[in-house]
C-alpha cells in the first residue's frame, strides 16, 4: 500500500509546497485549475504554439508576466520542457511532455462539456472538433501525432511498430 503523506506526493505542487489535501482531483487542481494553465496546453495541443510569442496572441489575451510565471511553472511541474531555440538565441522552444499529452482526453471533455452546455455556441467550429466528437480512438490517434511531435519519438504505439518489424526482420534474417 503507497504512503500517502511521502515525500514523492509533496513534491507534486510549484516549489515544494505541501498541497492543500491529498485528494487525487486537488493535486491535480493545483497543478493545472487555474485560469491559464489548460489554455496554454490547448495552445500547443492544438494550435502548435511552441513559442512564447506564439502562446501570447491567444484570444484570451494573456498577459506575458502571467504567461512566463505559467510557463515556468509548468516547466517545474514536468508538463513541459524548455530548450534554446537554434535559430534564435533569445527564443526558447516548449514542447508537452507524456504527462501533459497525457491529458488530451481530459481536455476534449472539457470541450465536449462546455459546447453542451452553453446553447450560444456555434454548432459548425473548427475542425479540431471532428477529432474531439470522434472519441478515445481519435483522442489516442492524435496524441500520438503530439507524440511525435513534441517529443520525437512517435510515442508508445509507433514504438511497439519498430520493434514488432525489427523483431520479424531478425527473424526472417
Amino acid at each position: 500500500m503507497r504512503n500517502l503523506f511521502s515525500a514523492e506526493l509533496q513534491t507534486l505542487t510549484i516549489e515544494n509546497a505541501v498541497p492543500r489535501s491529498l485528494c487525487a482531483i486537488n493535486l491535480s487542481i493545483e497543478i493545472f485549475g487555474d485560469r491559464w494553465t489548460l489554455l496554454i496546453l490547448r495552445d500547443m495541443m492544438l494550435h502548435n504554439r511552441r513559442h512564447f510569442g506564439e502562446l501570447l496572441v491567444s484570444d484570451e489575451r494573456i498577459a506575458s508576466n502571467v504567461l512566463s510565471d505559467r510557463l515556468k511553472m509548468l516547466v517545474a511541474e514536468g508538463l513541459l520542457t524548455r530548450r534554446d531555440d537554434p535559430t534564435h538565441k533569445l527564443k526558447a522552444i516548449y514542447s508537452l511532455t507524456e504527462k501533459s499529452i497525457s491529458l488530451l482526453p481530459v481536455i476534449a471533455q472539457i470541450a465536449l462539456w462546455g459546447r453542451l452546455s452553453h446553447p450560444n455556441y456555434p454548432q459548425v467550429g473548427p475542425p479540431i472538433w471532428a477529432m474531439f466528437d470522434g472519441g478515445p480512438k481519435a483522442w489516442a490517434r492524435f496524441m500520438e501525432g503530439l507524440r511525435e511531435t513534441h517529443l520525437g519519438e512517435g510515442g508508445p504505439q509507433a514504438k511497439r511498430r519498430r520493434v514488432a518489424t525489427a523483431t520479424r526482420a531478425a527473424a526472417a534474417a
